[in-house]
C-alpha cells in the first residue's frame, strides 16, 4: 500500500535520505535500449545538470548520485536551518528561477510599494516557498517533471515518463548514510556500464575523484567531506574523502569478482570506526534496498523513527539487528 509521504520523512530523525525514480514500463532513461536500438545516453547529462541546478536552489544537498538507464538514484541532505535563515527576498529570487511566483511576489521584487494586506499575503506566500525549498518531495517532483518533458518532447509522445512516486529511505546513522552512498556510487559498475569509480560517469564518485586528482576544491554541488567527528564541525559528512574513495574502491573490487574473495587485511581505518565486519559492509552495499524499505539504521533508531512517523511494523529491523549491531 502507497505511504503518505509524511510517514517516510521525519527530520528530527535524520536529514539524510536515500531516493530513487523509476521509468514506467522499463522506459530507457539513458543508455541504449536493447529491444528498439535507440541511443538516449546524451540523457544521462540532463538529468545530472538538473539535479545539480536543483541542489543551488534548494536547501537540500546532494551526497551522492548515479544515473542509469532506467532509474536515478540520489543520497540527499536537508538543510532547515539554511532555508531557515534566508531572507524573504531570497526565499522570492531562488523561487522564480523555477517558477513565475505571483503577481504580490514579482511586485516585491520589483520594491513596488505594498499595502499593509498585501504583505499579509505576501509573507504567507513567502513561508509557503520557504517550506517548499527544503521539501524532498518538491525537488524530486521538478527534477522529474523537467526530465518528462524533455523526453516526451524528443519521443514526440504524451504520458507519464516516471512511476507515480519516488521510492525514500531514512538514513538514521552514518553507517546507514555510507553504505547507501557507497552502494549509489557503485551502481554503474554492479550493472557491468562501468569497470572502475573514476570512469562511472554521471556520477557523484566520478565528480569527487575528478576533483581529488586535479587538487581541485571539492565540487560545492555535492555535500563535502569534512574529516572525521570533532567538535565545531563544519557543515559536510564527517569522515574523509580519501577514505570514502578508497572504501567504494575496494568494495567495487569485491563487487567485479561476484564476491569471491576478501577484502584485504589491511581493513580501512573507516570500516573499524564504523563498526561494521568485512561481510556486512559488503551485504551492505551489494543488497542495500533488498533488505531495508523505509528507514536504515540500528534497532534503536529504527524503533524510533518509525514511532515518530506513525509505522506500527518497519521492515528491515530483523536485518539491522544482524548488519548494523555493532561489530
Amino acid at each position: 500500500m502507497t505511504q503518505k509521504r509524511a510517514s517516510l520523512i521525519s527530520l528530527s530523525d535524520t536529514p539524510f535520505y536515500h531516493c530513487v525514480s523509476r521509468c514506467v514500463r522499463r522506459s530507457f532513461l539513458c543508455g541504449v535500449d536493447h529491444y528498439s536500438g535507440q541511443n538516449y545516453e546524451h540523457r544521462r547529462a540532463w538529468v545530472e545538470e538538473r539535479l545539480l541546478f536543483l541542489s543551488s536552489v534548494f536547501a537540500i544537498d546532494i551526497c551522492a548520485y548515479a544515473v542509469m538507464s532506467n532509474h536515478v538514484h540520489v543520497v540527499l541532505h536537508v538543510d532547515v536551518d539554511k532555508a531557515l535563515n534566508w531572507s524573504n527576498k531570497q526565499v522570492l529570487a531562488l523561487w522564480h528561477t523555477l517558477y513565475k511566483g505571483t503577481l504580490l511576489t514579482q511586485r516585491f521584487m520589483r520594491d513596488d510599494e505594498l499595502t499593509k494586506s498585501e504583505m499579509h499575503t505576501l509573507e504567507d506566500t513567502i513561508a509557503v516557498y520557504r517550506q517548499r525549498l527544503h521539501d524532498i518531495s518538491w525537488l524530486m517532483r521538478n527534477l522529474n517533471e523537467h526530465i518528462a518533458r524533455e523526453a516526451n518532447k524528443e519521443d514526440e509522445c504524451t504520458g507519464r515518463f516516471w512511476e507515480g512516486r519516488f521510492k525514500s529511505q531514512a538514513l538514521l546513522d552514518n553507517r546507514a548514510l555510507l553504505a547507501c552512498m557507497a552502494y549509489v556510487d557503485l551502481n554503474p559498475i554492479r550493472t557491468k556500464i562501468a569497470t572502475t569509480p573514476e570512469n562511472s560517469h554521471h556520477t557523484s564518485i566520478q565528480k569527487r575523484i575528478h576533483a581529488l586528482k586535479t587538487n581541485q576544491h571539492p565540487p560545492h554541488t555535492l555535500l563535502p567531506f569534512v574529516g572525521n567527528p570533532r567538535q565545531n564541525m563544519p557543515k559536510g559528512i564527517s569522515f574523509s574523502l580519501k577514505d570514502y574513495c578508497e572504501l567504494v574502491d575496494i568494495t567495487g573490487r569485491v563487487i567485479r569478482e561476484d564476491k569471491q574473495g576478501h577484502i584485504a587485511t589491511t581493513q580501512p581505518a573507516i570500516l573499524q570506526r564504523l563498526g561494521l565486519s568485512d561481510a556486512q559492509w559488503l551485504t551492505l552495499t551489494t543488497e542495500f534496498e533488498q533488505h531495508f524499505c523505509y528507514a536504515v539504521g540500528s534497532e534503536h533508531m529504527m524503533r524510533q523513527f518509525a514511532e515518530h512517523t506513525g509505522h506500527q511494523r518497519m521492515r528491515g529491523m530483523c536485518t539491522s539487528k544482524t548488519l548494523l549491531k555493532r561489530a
